[in-house]
């Protein structure tokens, strides 16, 4: 591992896996997780991090994952299975240094519609999953002490959603997880922050109804929805050297949606 030139704080030096060899002066390859990465945004993002020359791993429940991408079969509500991914992850290509918590499910219905284990569920994949996969790779970030966690969240954690009391509960919670890892971890040279992004067209958001999506659209000051693409690009810049510094920070990618939130 060596040390960045651009990752120093006053005189004193951080060490940085994002350094360069000195034998081949190419980037040093770090080890990338992302939950749900097999598809959607989370595919997006994985693949932009593989274009960074990183060795990138990606968790899915069954479905399998493209080729490119070292898939592991994991659980997130399952602290057994989340244990036993990072396993199989770091003897395949190190410990996380880049988590990136993505996984997440909806069941959207009206409050007075919801029951418990509605409610319950989606917490228990999109926040509790996010605490568990945090837990674990902190572990190694720890000892290392340089480490990267970028949590997806939503526009609808900031504004809200009718029918999405549950959806949006948990994804507001990541912007408090994020920020209490920060007080805690900050000093060791681990960022965790926070991309929100605005509608994007996925396999989630085409189930729901047309007028919905035609209502959502019609909210956006861009005029469009976000591609992956863009989404995957903050990610990335987050992990970046350049965002050293970018600690228990939300970064909205919403076409102006949130403004205000």
């Amino acid at each position: 591992m060596s040390t960045c030139r651009c990752a120093r704080a006053g005189s004193r030096q951080i060490t940085c896996p994002r350094g360069t060899s000195a034998e081949q002066g190419a980037a040093v390859a770090r080890s990338v997780l992302v939950t749900g990465g097999n598809r959607g945004i989370g595919l997006a993002i994985a693949r932009a991090f593989l274009a960074e020359g990183d060795k990138v791993a990606v968790t899915h429940r069954g479905s399998g994952v493209p080729d490119g991408l070292f898939g592991v079969r994991c659980d997130v509500t399952d602290a057994a299975q989340v244990d036993a991914a990072f396993a199989e992850v770091e003897a395949q290509q190190g410990a996380v240094q880049v988590l990136v918590s993505n996984a997440g499910v909806t069941e959207d219905t009206l409050l007075m519609r919801m029951s418990e284990d509605q409610f319950t569920r989606v917490v228990d994949a999109n926040l509790a999953g996010a605490y568990r996969v945090t837990k674990r790779a902190t572990r190694n970030m720890l000892r290392s002490r340089w480490g990267r966690i970028i949590y997806i969240s939503s526009v609808v954690g900031m504004a809200g959603a009718a029918g999405q009391v549950n959806y949006a509960a948990s994804k507001a919670g990541l912007i408090g997880m994020a920020r209490s890892v920060t007080r805690e971890l900050g000093s060791r040279n681990i960022t965790a922050n926070v991309v929100a992004p605005g509608f994007v067209p996925t396999d989630m958001t085409d189930a729901l109804p047309e007028d919905v999506r035609e209502a959502a659209l019609a909210q956006i000051p861009a005029g469009r929805y976000a591609e992956p693409g863009e989404v995957a690009a903050a990610v990335v810049f987050l992990a970046s050297d350049g965002a050293a510094y970018v600690n228990g920070a939300v970064l909205p990618v919403d076409g102006g949606l949130g403004m205000g939130h």
